[in-house]
């Protein structure tokens, strides 16, 4: 009787500590997929401030549609260092409410975007963020200033999702609905009023937005000329909130070669989708097997063998632990490059090289930001 007393008790404290460990985990995630109230009302409309006197250098395009930024919303300084025009306006989402977005117009303009427009960076913040905090997290907007890109950042509503999550697992959203449609019309708002390169469009996210952004690129081929991934869960499963979950700790097994499978079936001639895959290795939300099958996807849509061969970089640590040593591992067709994929030591669930004073970014680099313009602008679609 002792001894089973004393294996009882030997149990229950595992139970207990194993209980601990997944609250660690788990609470972040369960509270990013808490599903929204059953229904919410409509924000009043805010009344129009006076426009900003900081004009882009880009003029905008002849075109019959309506501003796609009619007010001007100067962020503070934290949120927008950089001297371009900082706007805000809104679309009406398939459920009938306004989704408002942002936009940055770079003050600086190179020679090819004067003849041809500003190539457009779609921005998707992950839970638990808004639009501006994942701009001013991301520090996009100084980036775009020094390379010459717009910026737009849509904002998921509360309403869809109480934590404003996109909802990358939705199944019907994985197959272009939800609000897969909205961020194409804003995209459409806004190349149709300022002088936007078509051919020269990218999006990217973070976290439950590298889930969006990817949805967007895999249904959209043509629109998009790559897509960059941040700590990002595989594409095509999940399909509940329990099964979201169960994808960010432990991946879609073999449902993640499906998925893929069924999305060259839709698109007959998928023109294949260049991709940067940004991950840290010591991610306990989004863990790293997501990473490993977001590859395997990402051969798989630009037409490359599952066992392709890949150019290896490994990057030291540096000085004062400012940079993390990562490694990135590049797949090409030709010359070409594909796909690239970096692992991050030492980096959690956070934006590399971000901001830290906002949550879900971490100070040390490499910068992914960085990482993603360099990419971005070895592609555009024919």
């Amino acid at each position: 009787m002792k001894k089973a007393a004393g294996l009882l008790r030997s149990l229950m404290r595992t139970s207990i500590k194993t209980a601990r460990h997944g609250v660690a985990v788990n609470k972040l995630m369960t509270a990013m997929l808490t599903p929204a109230p059953a229904s919410a009302p409509k924000r009043k409309a805010r009344a129009k401030p006076k426009a900003s006197s900081t004009t882009p250098s880009v003029k905008p395009a002849p075109s019959t549609a309506k501003p796609a930024a009619r007010r001007s919303a100067p962020a503070p300084a934290t949120t927008n260092t950089a001297p371009g025009k900082w706007l805000t306006s809104h679309v009406e989402s398939a459920n009938g409410h306004r989704m408002s977005f942002w936009l940055y117009l770079p003050q600086n303009t190179p020679e090819e975007a004067v003849a041809q427009g500003l190539p457009l960076i779609v921005m998707l913040h992950g839970c638990h963020q808004t639009a501006t905090q994942f701009a001013q997290g991301s520090r996009m907007n100084q980036w775009a200033e020094r390379k010459g890109y717009a910026v737009l950042y849509p904002q998921q509503l509360v309403s869809n999702q109480a934590q404003r999550c996109w909802k990358w697992y939705d199944r019907a959203t994985q197959e272009g609905g939800g609000d897969v449609s909205t961020i194409v019309a804003m995209i459409d708002k806004v190349a149709g009023a300022y002088a936007i390169d078509r051919s020269r469009v990218y999006v990217a996210g973070i976290s439950a937005g590298a889930g969006m952004a990817n949805i967007l690129a895999l249904n959209h081929p043509q629109l998009f000329a790559a897509v960059g991934l941040h700590s990002g869960p595989v594409f095509g499963a999940g399909h509940s909130t329990m099964g979201a979950l169960g994808v960010m700790q432990h991946g879609a097994a073999l449902r993640a070669d499906l998925a893929v499978r069924e999305v060259l079936a839709r698109h007959a001639r998928f023109p294949g989708m260049p991709t940067i895959l940004i991950a840290g290795e010591g991610d306990s939300v989004v863990r790293p097997i997501n990473q490993m099958q977001l590859a395997r996807q990402g051969l798989a849509i630009n037409g490359l063998a599952h066992d392709a061969p890949a150019k290896i970089t490994h990057k030291a640590q540096g000085s004062n632990a400012r940079h993390n040593a990562h490694r990135i591992d590049d797949f090409y067709d030709g010359r070409k490059l594909l796909l690239r994929v970096a692992r991050i030591d030492a980096l959690d669930h956070a934006w590399s090289g971000g901001d830290p004073a906002l949550k879900f970014n971490a100070k040390a680099g490499p910068d992914a930001t960085r990482m993603m313009l360099e990419f971005f602008a070895k592609h555009r679609r024919a």
